[in-house]
């Protein structure tokens, strides 16, 4: 039998845990890309997005797609790539800090809801 124990919290940690996911996987890919004339960094605005699918979660509606965008600010070197390693590494590190986190979180969630479930005992 497969018991599946689902709460508010552990859906909003979910989809942090989905953000900081897709946050690194936008970074890899820009790492990827260095080297590829005229590329342009990708990201996404994780405060906007965690504040979007935290409404969608609280709402009871479905998450909506992540929005990818072009980083502005960024200086293009001559081939028109605008992608820094400085930069990528440090939002990787980040994105790896942010799902490290939501394990964490997620556990403490796992774990009350154990606990909730042995009082009795």
């Amino acid at each position: 039998m497969n018991l599946q124990v689902e709460t508010r919290l552990s859906d909003q940690i979910a989809r942090y845990m989905d953000l900081a996911s897709s946050e690194a996987k936008l970074t890899a890919a820009n790492m990827a890309n260095i080297d590829t004339p005229g590329y342009q960094a990708l990201g996404i605005d994780f405060e906007a997005e965690m504040r979007e699918a935290l409404d969608g979660v609280n709402r009871g509606r479905g998450t909506p797609p992540v929005q990818v965008k072009a980083v502005d600010g960024l200086i293009a070197r001559p081939d028109g790539n605008n992608v820094s390693m400085d930069r990528e590494s440090l939002n990787l590190a980040e994105a790896q800090l942010k799902y490290r986190t939501g394990v964490a979180l997620l556990r403490q969630e796992y774990q009350r809801i154990n606990d909730a479930i042995h009082a009795d005992k």
